[in-house]
């Protein structure tokens, strides 16, 4: 008998145990704005420039849901114009400045920042190209971005690279290519062309503009196989009706970025074109990719995981 109950009490206390895990799995994935405010609170005081985050801001993007926004994509590959999807999903979260990674918990030394995921979906013939680019800004506007990856899947096979802020940026990238392969380097920091993206959300009003010293993005830099590093590019604001247009033009690589979002906040990203040199040899010509918005929605999408969410792709025209 004393054996059944010691067995018994056992049992209890595991599935005391599971439960209480699973439960705790829950509360980190329901908590997650209140972390996230809770960081922008309570970090530490580390730049005299650091900007106040407005209340229009705040509740805004912490109102526990996350920013998505499909377009429809034109993108130029190999010389020809491939039709697809993109989706900027916006969010803010606490980032852990040590570990350069997402914080599980409360810390002072927390980060709050405004992470961008864009992502890219489109055909090259009979093989697919999958991309993703994230980002993270903090929403104090002090700083560079603290983080950036790329990577890139295709059947011929990946690629992946990382700008982490530290003293200097460091970079790592990984590439099946022989002249890309395994590379770990540093470079002086100065303006992030993946960092603009989140810039435009939090300040426009702050955007670099002139004659600048710019690193494009991760994207187009092993996408186009060139040298990671800094080019001059020189950078406009104009502004037509309620859009307004910001444009990076890279005289070296023969290459224009324009952005077009809403002048009023939330300075939302309306479509986007960039054009570049495309194809192989002398077929090679300047073409253009363009990115039409399709749907905005707000939406927990962490917590939208089973299959009764579905629907929500044909909302985002997905």
């Amino acid at each position: 008998m004393k054996k059944w109950l010691r067995f018994k009490w056992s049992v209890v206390t595991f599935t005391v145990l599971v439960a209480s895990v699973v439960a705790c799995k829950e509360i980190k994935a329901s908590d997650e704005t209140d972390l996230a405010l809770n960081t922008l609170k309570t970090t530490k005081t580390t730049s005299a420039a650091k900007k106040k985050v407005s209340e229009e801001f705040k509740k805004y993007w912490y109102a526990g849901e996350a920013e998505i926004t499909s377009y429809k994509l034109q993108q130029a590959r190999y010389g020809e114009i491939r039709e697809g999807n993109a989706v900027l999903v916006y969010v803010t979260e606490p980032f852990l400045k040590e570990k350069q990674v997402k914080a599980d918990g409360k810390n002072p030394d927390n980060i709050p920042v405004l992470k961008l995921n864009s992502t890219k979906n489109y055909l090259t013939g009979i093989y697919p190209y999958s991309i993703m680019s994230s980002s993270f800004y903090p929403v104090h506007d002090d700083q560079h971005a603290v983080k950036v990856s790329f990577s890139s899947q295709e059947w011929c096979g990946q690629v992946y690279a990382q700008l982490n802020t530290k003293e200097k940026f460091e970079i790592t990238s990984h590439s099946y290519f022989e002249s890309e392969a395994d590379e770990d380097f540093e470079l002086d920091k100065t303006i992030l062309e993946n960092e603009l993206w989140n810039k435009i959300r939090v300040d426009p009003k702050g955007l670099p503009l002139g004659t600048v010293s710019i690193i494009p993005s991760l994207e187009f830099i092993r996408l186009s196989h060139k040298d990671l590093k800094a080019y001059v590019g020189s950078i406009t604001l104009s502004q037509e009706g309620d859009l307004t247009t910001y444009q990076i033009d890279y005289p070296a690589l023969e290459r224009t970025l324009k952005i077009n979002f809403k002048a009023t906040f939330p300075y939302t990203i309306e479509s986007w074109s960039d054009s570049f040199k495309s194809g192989f040899g002398a077929k090679a010509k300047i073409m253009t990719s363009t990115a039409t918005k399709i749907k905005t929605l707000n939406t927990p999408y962490w917590r939208q995981n089973s299959n009764s969410f579905l629907p929500l792709r044909d909302t985002l025209g997905l």
